[in-house]
């Protein structure tokens, strides 16, 4: 055998491993696309309490796509979206990538959680910052050792948080509707925030919902000079991991992610923003996507009344699935939102056992926005444990004491600014 022939067989046996070794490789650097099918494959497997009403509903979506956009052509319009964003950032040195791109590095105070439990304005909440045991009285330190001994530490009034949802309208929701006419969101979260708003969310996707990343930018500007407590959330039809590094980078405390939309890969989502620092809302409407958010770990779980695969309303839903989470003071964030326009209804998501209320529509430039706030701020709840007991019509005030009723649009002098 000639040695040119011996170097040939040689060069075979070593670069064809090679060749493998790289082209294995490279199907791990390979980006994840996640198509907008899952969003119809997964929704089958997550509305088997409802799929005929469904499905009927989804054909006649299907039949109007060249009328108006459901949230199939969202997302493919999102995604064709982030794909020319990922295009424009590319560069490793781009703000954004380098925000997804490193871990969070030491501890960062995290708003969100406590914003949605209202831990600061607990003084007797071990989550509060100002929290000091030693200034409890000796009455106050043997009811605590008793509720210890009986396994209902936990088991505490508790304070609602007011989430306001700021948005121009809702073209997936109500279309060719407009809500309010506003040139800043930021104008509009600062003024949120002062009459006592907890946590706002800001829409960012302009088809949709009318606003854009800068607004989001303002928005947290305005916050942070009125209250460092209160929260600011990215809202927008998530798609993309890039999109994460967009909430990191303007500076938002967290992100609104839709279970029914990002499907299987709903963890993987959870799991980059946990690794960057950013906290996570997970957006829910059946008994299987709360399930899935519960397996996925989901700090913080919104069941929503709007089914977002169908657009339509579904009243009463956050109601039904309250039972799958733990009680009061677990480890599980839970707020109810979607259609909430009374605040009879924000009343009843926190009976049964919800830490917050999220409304949009209905504060959005109208005046009863103070109303809204206070009915939910005003007044401490029983715990969730009790949301079974034929409790939902007493109310308390923010002492622990019975509020006087009825309070049908008669003010009392104990809840002046509650009507229903």
């Amino acid at each position: 055998m000639s040695s040119r022939t011996t170097m040939l067989v040689l060069s075979c046996i070593f670069m064809y491993p090679l060749l493998f070794l790289s082209s294995f490789a490279a199907s791990f650097l390979t980006p994840i696309k996640y198509s907008s099918n899952i969003v119809q494959c997964y929704h089958r497997s997550c509305s088997s309490t409802h799929s005929s009403t469904h499905s009927s509903s989804t054909s006649l979506l299907h039949q109007s796509r060249g009328q108006q956009e459901d949230i199939y052509g969202a997302v493919h319009r999102k995604e064709y979206e982030m794909k020319r964003l990922n295009t424009q950032h590319a560069a490793l040195s781009d703000p954004i990538r380098m925000a997804m791109g490193y871990g969070q590095e030491g501890i960062e105070r995290k708003r969100l959680a406590a914003a949605l439990r209202r831990v600061y304005d607990d003084p007797t909440n071990i989550a509060n910052p100002n929290y000091n045991p030693q200034n409890k009285t000796e009455a106050e330190l043997e009811h605590e050792a008793k509720l210890l001994e009986n396994g209902m530490v936990d088991s505490t009034m508790r304070r609602g948080s007011f989430i306001v949802d700021i948005k121009r309208k809702s073209s997936l929701s109500y279309p060719g509707e407009q809500f309010a006419r506003y040139d800043d969101a930021g104008l509009v979260a600062e003024a949120m925030v002062r009459l006592g708003a907890d946590v706002v969310f800001v829409n960012v996707d302009y088809h949709s919902y009318g606003g854009d990343i800068g607004e989001l930018k303002s928005a947290i500007r305005a916050v942070r000079g009125v209250n460092d407590d209160a929260a600011v959330v990215m809202k927008d039809i998530v798609v993309d991991e890039i999109q994460l590094g967009l909430a990191k980078e303007a500076g938002a405390d967290g992100i609104l992610l839709i279970a029914g939309v990002l499907g299987p890969a709903l963890e993987n989502f959870l799991n980059l923003a946990t690794i960057i620092g950013l906290e996570t809302i997970v957006e829910c409407h059946t008994f299987n996507e709360v399930q899935a958010a519960l397996d996925a770990l989901a700090q913080n779980i919104m069941v929503s009344n709007r089914d977002r695969i169908t657009g339509q309303l579904v009243h009463d839903q956050a109601i039904k699935l309250a039972g799958m989470f733990p009680g009061s003071g677990g480890p599980i964030v839970t707020i109810a939102g979607g259609g909430v326009s009374s605040t009879n209804q924000m009343k009843k998501l926190l009976a049964v056992g919800y830490d917050g209320v999220v409304v949009g529509k209905t504060v959005m430039g109208s005046a009863r926005a103070p109303e809204f706030i206070s009915a939910v701020r005003d007044r401490t709840l029983l715990p969730a444990e009790f949301s079974q007991w034929g409790l939902d019509d007493v109310e308390f005030d923010m002492d622990g004491n019975v509020m006087t009723g009825p309070k049908k649009d008669v003010p009392s002098p104990e809840d002046k600014d509650a009507f229903m």
